[in-house]
């Protein structure tokens, strides 16, 4: 395989995902919805695309990282997508948190196409997406996932093959799950804590290093007593992920009852409007309060 990669997606996650390929030395194409977001990477060597064809016309490999099912839909299988436009052999690294369904369709249909399509989302955000220390999990074809490892190397710490096509995006709704489900009891134990008037220092020293102890539980308390929702994840795309989640459960007669009310405690603050913020601001739609200006 060549080393050209067409990079779909420059969100706060992709930008350094793509910076990250650039400077493993590979060539990358970038392409965004909002072509401004592409005008940083131009400046460190990327080629800006203003077409999806274009991007991935010469690729030997396109990373994709966008919000949902719908998206993925349109850039991966529309008239103008990556399907009906790269060459045959070309990988399809699709880090977006799809469905399995999804994920299935787009492979089937790239397949048709000669095109190998890995469903490959990460766990962490965007310090380990910056540090190149995300984790991979990956469905698909052994063949073009151990070929596409070059590319997940320079941009994670670790990949993991799942097995076949939807696999990677299952254990990623799994993921998402947890992570959401204690995102939101994080919130919870904050506004106990506060409304007992306990230390918010020593709480976040002992919850931070006991046997809840875990980098959520790090990062995510003091953003919590601080107030600080700057995103890190947004709340919004993680009320999308338990939903497609609980979906799924749905479909595989799985009973999910505590992943079932952390969605809608989620659903509750993103119809609050606080989906733009940090999942931690949960937190507001228990408290009542009003998110800082």
């Amino acid at each position: 395989m060549g080393n050209t990669v067409a990079f779909l997606g420059l969100g706060a996650m992709g930008a350094p995902m793509a910076t990250n390929l650039l400077k493993a030395g590979f060539t990358v194409n970038v392409w965004n919805r909002s072509p401004a977001r592409c005008e940083p990477l131009g400046r460190l060597g990327a080629t800006v695309c203003d077409r999806i064809g274009q991007a991935v016309a010469d690729a030997d490999f396109v990373v994709s990282i966008i919000a949902d099912d719908q998206a993925t839909r349109e850039v991966m299988l529309g008239t103008q997508g990556v399907v009906a436009s790269a060459r045959p052999g070309t990988i399809i690294i699709d880090s977006s948190t799809n469905t399995p369904a999804m994920a299935r369709e787009v492979a089937r249909a790239a397949k048709d196409h000669g095109i190998n399509y890995l469903d490959a989302p990460v766990s962490g955000s965007i310090g380990q997406a910056s540090s190149a220390e995300l984790v991979f999990m990956v469905g698909g074809e052994l063949a073009a996932f151990e070929a596409a490892q070059p590319v997940l190397a320079a941009m994670g710490k670790s990949f993991v093959h799942m097995g076949a096509s939807g696999s990677g995006a299952t254990i990623k709704l799994i993921n998402n799950m947890m992570s959401g489900t204690l995102n939101t009891v994080i919130a919870e134990a904050v506004t106990v804590a506060e409304a007992a008037g306990l230390d918010p220092e020593r709480v976040m020293q002992l919850l931070a290093e006991g046997a809840v102890a875990s980098r959520l539980s790090k990062t995510k308390l003091p953003k919590a007593f601080k107030r600080d929702f700057s995103p890190q994840f947004q709340l919004g795309l993680m009320e999308k992920d338990l939903r497609y989640f609980v979906s799924l459960a749905q479909e595989l007669d799985c009973p999910v009852p505590v992943a079932s009310i952390v969605r809608h405690q989620l659903h509750a603050a993103r119809r609050a409007g606080l989906g733009a913020l940090d999942v931690s601001a949960v937190l507001l739609q228990l408290t009542g309060e009003k998110p800082a200006r």
